[in-house]
């Protein structure tokens, strides 16, 4: 199994959220049983609706239950400061566009708007790894961009 590499910011995050998800799991149980009373004309809709929502919700709590159950917490290592890796903070010069810096995250952590990307995006993948100075080149809708590392913690 693999690891899940988070930072501890983010194990806390999935920690509580899977607190919030099991509390939602108690309460759809809870819903599903006082509606599905059997009666003449069968099941409703709305039992079967719950009962499809509680599927989704147990897939997400397994999925999150195995991440925190492998997950390893990114400590700050002199080795960080030289290669990207997953808890990096990484600034790039793109191109002509000037600089800009991301924070390089497992999937499950991942927020583009707040600039943290995931380490299975096509940048966070073509970052992993690298060193300061590096170019690297990435596919984008509008085209090639290419990035280079500016600085590395």
């Amino acid at each position: 199994m693999n690891k899940t590499m988070l930072t501890q910011a983010g194990y806390d995050k999935l920690k509580a959220e899977l607190l919030v998800m099991k509390e939602k799991h108690d309460r759809l149980v809870a819903e599903i049983e006082d509606v599905a009373q059997p009666d003449e004309s069968g099941e409703d809709g709305l039992a079967t609706q719950l009962k499809e929502e509680l599927e989704v919700l147990n897939s997400k709590i397994d999925e999150v239950e195995e991440a925190l159950e492998v997950a390893q917490i990114i400590t700050d290592k002199p080795l960080q400061k030289k290669t990207v890796v997953v808890g990096s903070t990484v600034k790039v010069k793109i191109s002509s566009k000037g600089e800009k810096q991301f924070s390089i995250v497992s999937h499950l952590e991942s927020d583009p708007s707040n600039s943290k990307i995931s380490d299975q995006s096509p940048l966070g993948q073509a970052l992993i790894g690298k060193k300061l100075h590096d170019e690297i080149e990435v596919d984008a809708p509008i085209g090639k961009i290419t990035y280079k590392i500016v600085s590395i913690n």
